[in-house]
């Protein structure tokens, strides 16, 4: 057989592999567009699902130390008040109400006291206290929220622990003081008098470390 020969028969059997690969696709079932979008589309939620399952803690991590960065190092300024004064003639009663000179200077201390704009109020369960606090919360439209005074330090924390910025913490002759030394870790504040009314002291906390007390009348 010539080379010529071999040749030929060599692209004769190249164009009957042809034909029968032919034939085997003539015979598969052709691919649609939308069995196509359908394929692609898996693909791309199959990809998408395991970009967001990688994504997830990381983005969960970033949220949760930027709540710890800004509930630490967050600056902070707390209004601390003794209710004003309570009605000496109800002697029959253990919580008796303002008076109303009292109430004359619970109006008085929501003017002064609006420019540090509260976010948060909070009052002893008394009605001097609560209704020492009741024109500021209501011009901020706030809730008030009671807290315990036997538990200061549980007061702290939890401002400490928060985001939010500014509070108003109406207290006692005893209780105010302890909390402005507690919030100064040290003690500068003496008990208050009987007598003693129209003091405010404001507390400024800056990236979450005590900064100064500034005491101040109204």
């Amino acid at each position: 057989m010539t080379e010529v020969d071999r040749d030929r028969n060599d692209e004769k059997r190249q164009d009957q592999a042809d034909v029968r690969l032919a034939k085997r696709r003539a015979r598969e079932p052709r691919e649609t567009l939308a069995s196509v979008k359908e394929r692609l589309r898996r693909k791309i939620k199959t990809q998408y699902t395991g970009l967001m399952h990688k994504l997830i803690p990381l983005i969960l991590l970033a949220f949760l130390l930027t709540l710890v960065v800004t509930s630490v190092a967050q600056d902070k300024t707390i209004v601390l008040v003794r209710h004003a004064e309570r009605d000496g003639t109800m002697t029959s009663t253990p919580d008796p109400p303002l008076s109303a000179e009292g109430k004359e200077r619970a109006e008085r201390l929501a003017q002064v006291i609006k420019k540090y704009k509260p976010h948060e109020i909070f009052s002893t369960d008394f009605k001097r206290t609560r209704d020492t606090a009741a024109p500021i919360a209501a011009k901020r439209h706030k809730v008030l929220q009671i807290y315990d005074a036997t538990k200061a330090q549980d007061l702290i924390d939890k401002m400490m622990k928060s985001t939010t910025e500014h509070y108003l913490i109406v207290g006692h002759s005893n209780t105010i003081p302890m909390l402005a030394n507690l919030l100064a870790k040290k003690e500068v504040f003496r008990q208050l008098l009987e007598t003693e009314y129209g003091v405010i002291w404001v507390v400024k906390i800056r990236k979450g470390v005590f900064k100064k007390i500034e005491v101040l009348p109204y």
